[in-house]
C-alpha cells in the first residue's frame, strides 16, 4: 500500500507510549495499535487531529507515501 504509517516513530521522538496516546485522543491501545502497523483502511480527520495535537505534529510527521514498485 502507498501510505506508510510512521506513528511508533513519531510516539519514540515525543518519548510517548502507545498507552498514552490513546487516553490523550480518547481511543483504544489497540486501535493505536493497528494504525502504527498499518492494518487500518482508514482514519477519521477528527482522530487524525487528535492524534496530531497530541504529538504536536503534522500529519505528514505520521504519514509518508511511498509508491508501489510494480
Amino acid at each position: 500500500m502507498p501510505i506508510v504509517v510512521t506513528l511508533d516513530v513519531m510516539l519514540a521522538r515525543r518519548k510517548m507510549r502507545s498507552k498514552e496516546l490513546a487516553e490523550r485522543v480518547g481511543i483504544t491501545e489497540q486501535n493505536v495499535s493497528l494504525l502504527k502497523s498499518g492494518k487500518v483502511k482508514g482514519v477519521r480527520f477528527e482522530t487524525l487531529e487528535r492524534i496530531c495535537e497530541a504529538l504536536e505534529c503534522q500529519p505528514g510527521d505520521i504519514l509518508d507515501y511511498v509508491p508501489d514498485s510494480d
